[in-house]
């Protein structure tokens, strides 16, 4: 909070101070004991102290979408959680995700001869359709944190005889290892809530980096957006509680993407058991 004579938000109240010692121990204590005596009224008060005083007149309130959750799992303690899951992933996430994914992949629509890279492929599911999308002349780009995922993922490649098409890699996508202007497209299903809150924007920067001008970006996750939903208390206080088990949480989708500078062409917000946000943004 910055301090004398600057007006400031705090609680609610435009405030301008004038004493740094006193504006902290109002802010901190009073003054939102006295927000809750005076309800919603419209109010304007000066308050003297030593000599000096400050003003506070009551502003209309600004609604703040809330806040995602942080996430406390590492690096290493992720890539080590899905290397665990690795063979049993598709039997507990498949069901669910697949139509999810499904409809990311009719907004992105890639097609012949297109470059698209996938961030969080598992184990290839999606490699596999974005391969046959992009045909013989076009190539497809896998990056994922876990070593045993990709392992996977090459397996199925070459089962489908599509393995020549595409290019897996293990890395971080706040630190993509591609040129500027690469890609024709971004692909990215539950995995960008994956990221701690300050590496989302990171990473979509990372993405538009490597995108092409009029390149597009399609991210399909867990929302935290609209109308609050049972499910996603749940989803919270298992993923705060229990962090291990669950290393994701619900995130602001569509607000992400907007603030990295992507153009929003598409947006559509489904349900499996949560809801989900899946966006199309384009690098303008």
């Amino acid at each position: 909070m910055a301090v004398n004579g600057n007006w400031q938000r705090a609680a609610g109240f435009n405030v301008c101070v004038t004493s740094t010692g006193f504006a902290a121990k109002i802010c901190r204590t009073g003054l939102l004991v006295w927000q809750r005596q005076i309800g919603w009224c419209s109010v304007a008060k000066t308050i003297p102290t030593a000599n000096k005083a400050f003003t506070m007149s009551r502003s209309k309130p600004v609604t703040e979408p809330p806040s995602i959750l942080r996430v406390f799992q590492t690096k290493d303690q992720t890539k080590a959680f899905y290397n665990k899951i690795s063979h049993v992933y598709d039997l507990l996430s498949e069901r669910s995700e697949a139509p999810m994914r499904k409809a990311g992949l009719s907004l992105l629509k890639p097609s012949a001869g297109e470059h698209v890279l996938e961030i969080g492929f598992g184990t290839g599911h999606t490699l596999i359709s974005l391969a046959k999308a992009v045909g013989p002349k076009g190539k497809v780009s896998g990056l994922d944190l876990s070593d045993k995922m990709a392992k996977l993922a090459k397996e199925n490649l070459a089962k489908s005889d599509l393995l020549d098409r595409a290019t897996i890699r293990c890395g971080d996508a706040t630190q993509l290892p591609d040129a500027a202007d690469k890609f024709d497209g971004v692909f990215m299903s539950f995995t960008l809530e994956l990221f701690d809150t300050p590496e989302i924007p990171k990473v979509l920067r990372e993405c538009k980096r490597v995108l092409r001008p009029g390149g597009r970006i399609v991210v399909v996750g867990m929302s935290k957006e609209g109308r609050r939903d049972p499910m996603v208390n749940v989803f919270e206080w298992t993923h705060k509680h229990f962090p291990k088990f669950l290393d994701c949480r619900p995130i602001y989708v569509r607000r992400a993407l907007k603030e990295a500078g992507f153009t929003i062409r598409n947006a559509l917000t489904k349900h499996m058991w949560i809801p989900v946000e899946i966006i199309l943004g384009v690098k303008e």
